[in-house]
């Protein structure tokens, strides 16, 4: 509210307009408070993490992963902070770039040389520059991109004209976007450490410290975060969903001393490879604990927000089934209740393993042969198919009378019957998988880069690189370049308006225009 606003109140609505104010200023006085604590214990925990004896690599993941939240943290801080003066902000020191390094010139020039001074309109002349230079890379080559801003005065008015520094998603920042996607794309889905990277960038011709690497990832993390908000807030407007999880190590405070790791959990979250959008959102927390699945579904949600009661596609994992007494419809997965019988037949070559994995097989073939078809093609196969899944069922009926409790082949053949509802309602929606398969494939890569989820701390180094991979996996379902993506994205993120944010979702991504 700007100081004519406040002319025009009464005495009653300038009280008001002061508890508002009041309260805006309590509520963002506590974040900060809350961050600076965070901040401190950040850096309590690095301070611990040098004294204690760890291996090479693993102090080096602590490093990068502790300076990484350190930036983080910083960087909300000063968002939540009051504008400062231009006078008033430190200017970052850091090192001439290297002279043997490669330079490319973008010049950036006033749209107009008039002076724009009423009742003056004078030619101006250019009376110098201001130079900023910032690192790029493309793999295996380090550029510098000299940014080149004019200097126009007129001699009229002395009125001087530049080219305004365009924003960047780090304020007065080194690296350009394309180098901090090459970061982020080798450390989330090339599985890269920030200490291999490290020795990558030395190779290329510039060494870049670990530390800064990690702050570039803090700091991109943050920034990134909104967009991911953005998609878990699409991802929630669908009908059905894959869910999935797998374990993750992370570094808690209280096993800094011993080394030793907590099991945490990443949960995955996608929708049906039939649906025409396609996304994956990855939420990371401490334990297996089903309330984290609620969280992220909203559930039980309230009268103004209610929460997600779409069709849930997933294992037989207890942690779901609260879920499904808060309204939400269970969708079986067959390849689980198939892949039951199969250890079976591998394991011991028994005959009802065998049986099954014939009956299972046929309710495969239809699927295949529907692959490409629409909902209506898929629900009539299915229809069709039908009496193979009832005859399947009286068959597990009849040999569970056979075999005696306990055993290898009743608990396979329980699992199947005590979930049949759920594993067959596939067939009376085309619009449903057979099963979970697609959000494994989805999660199936980040067991690749298990050795890189050492997380010191708090769960914001998780939560981060959940955050980062969610943005990366998707591009890839929607078979982009995930470096083009995220450089694009990088680039555009300062300037663009948070009510058009959902344009960069990667589904709806379009590339800018070349400058």
């Amino acid at each position: 509210m700007i100081a004519d606003d406040l002319d025009a109140l009464d005495a009653q609505q300038l009280r008001n307009a002061l508890r508002t104010a009041r309260a805006q200023v309590t509520f963002k006085q506590a974040i900060i408070d809350k961050l600076t604590h965070e901040n401190a214990i950040l850096k309590r925990l690095k301070f611990a993490a040098q004294s204690e004896k760890f291996s090479a690599e693993q102090k080096s993941l602590l490093d990068e992963t502790l300076d990484a939240d350190l930036a983080a943290v910083a960087a909300e801080i000063e968002a939540l902070q009051p504008a400062k003066a231009i006078g008033e902000r430190q200017r970052p020191r850091r090192e001439k770039l290297p002279a043997h390094l490669p330079r490319r010139e973008v010049r950036h020039e006033p749209e107009s040389t008039t002076c724009p001074t009423p009742n003056c309109g004078q030619a101006m002349q250019r009376i110098g520059e201001d130079v900023a230079e910032k690192l790029d890379y493309v793999p295996g080559v380090f550029t510098v991109e000299r940014h080149i801003r004019g200097k126009w005065v007129c001699k009229c008015c002395e009125q001087i004209v530049q080219a305004p520094v365009a924003p960047h998603v780090i304020d007065k920042g080194l690296p350009t976007t394309g180098l901090l996607a090459q970061v982020l794309v080798a450390k989330y889905l090339d599985h890269l450490p920030l200490y291999r990277q490290e020795a990558v960038f030395e190779r290329a011709g510039h060494a870049i410290a670990r530390s800064t690497l990690a702050q570039w990832v803090g700091e991109c993390g943050m920034q990134l975060q909104p967009l991911v908000d953005a998609l878990s807030a699409e991802l929630l407007r669908q009908p059905v969903l894959h869910a999935d999880e797998t374990p993750v190590a992370m570094l808690k405070p209280a096993h800094l001393r011993d080394g030793k790791t907590h099991r945490a959990y990443l949960w995955s979250y996608c929708t049906t490879q039939f649906n025409p959008l396609q996304a994956v959102v990855f939420d990371f927390a401490e334990s297996r604990g089903g309330q984290h699945v609620r969280d992220f579904l909203g559930l039980p949600g309230t009268q103004d927000k209610p929460g997600w009661r779409g069709q849930l596609v997933c294992d037989d994992f207890a942690g779901y089934k609260a879920c499904f007494e808060l309204g939400v419809t269970e969708v079986g997965c067959m390849a689980h209740a198939r892949r039951k019988f199969h250890e079976l037949w591998a394991n011991h070559g028994s005959q009802v393993g065998e049986q099954a994995l014939k009956f299972f097989g046929q309710l495969y073939d239809v699927e295949r042969q529907v692959a490409n078809a629409d909902s209506q093609g898929r629900f009539d196969a299915r229809q069709a198919a039908r009496p193979l899944a009832d005859a399947l069922h009286q068959w597990l009926r009849q040999q569970r009378q056979r075999v005696p409790d306990g055993s290898a082949t009743a608990r396979a053949i329980d699992y199947s019957l005590k979930r049949w509802v759920a594993l067959t309602r596939y067939l009376g929606d085309g619009d449903l998988p057979i099963d979970n398969n697609w959000v494994e494939n989805r999660i199936r890569p980040i067991a690749l880069g298990r050795q890189n989820w050492l997380f010191a701390g708090s769960l914001r180094a998780g939560r981060r690189a959940a955050a980062v991979m969610s943005l990366i996996h998707s591009a890839k379902l929607n078979r982009l370049d995930p470096y083009v993506y995220l450089r694009d994205v990088l680039e555009r993120l300062p300037t663009q308006p948070a009510s058009r944010i959902g344009e960069l979702l990667p589904h709806r991504w379009q590339p800018s225009l070349p400058r």
